[in-house]
């Protein structure tokens, strides 16, 4: 019979794999506690970085419906549930990976799919939600920008167009009238 603790961890643990846009699943061991706290910085709030026994996570995996992960649970595991921006979260667990070489990323699970350790350092490498928009931001205002100058020049044409037939006119009438008075 299963203990009343062990049932409230794993339903606990299956509902942050059901409500996390992504999960990092990382081997810690030989970070310090002072060294996970730094890394729970590090991840601020867009992730919740959780140590729980293979076993529980496994069931809780299986309960929320997250398949193609059970190889990874194997040693001291570690998940971080992103919640926020999964590009953040891969970002300071590869950053933090790098400094400290007990950080060991395993793979992960976004959008239905199992990740890579390859996958998710991918993931890392993209900009930022806030970056991407900002750069969509500028195309559309120079494709804009671009836009006006287009629907700008057959008016300015038709413009140059008519001042320069203005200045013809004058030209031609203003020798008209030299020429008028010598004939007389």
């Amino acid at each position: 019979m299963a203990k009343p603790d062990k049932v409230a961890a794993v339903a606990e643990i299956a509902e942050s794999f059901r409500s996390s846009s992504a999960t990092v699943v990382t081997q810690y061991t030989g970070l310090s506690v002072s060294q996970l706290s730094q890394l729970r910085r590090a991840l601020g709030t867009s992730a919740k970085y959780r140590v729980a026994k293979n076993t529980l996570v496994k069931r809780a995996a299986e309960d929320a419906g997250v398949a193609g992960l059970d190889d990874l649970f194997v040693g001291a595991t570690a998940i971080a549930f992103v919640e926020g921006e999964a590009v953040d979260a891969a970002k300071a667990l590869r950053d933090f990976a790098k400094d400290n070489n007990a950080l060991v990323i395993k793979g992960g699970y976004m959008d239905g799919k199992a990740l890579s350790v390859d996958e998710i350092n991918k993931i890392a490498d993209l900009d930022s939600r806030e970056v991407l928009l900002a750069k969509a931001a500028g195309a559309f205002k120079a494709k804009l920008s671009q836009a006006a100058a287009l629907f700008q020049a057959p008016a300015s044409q038709v413009a140059r167009l008519a001042a320069a037939l203005e200045e013809k006119q004058r030209n031609a009438t203003g020798t008209e009238a030299a020429e008028a008075p010598a004939e007389s």
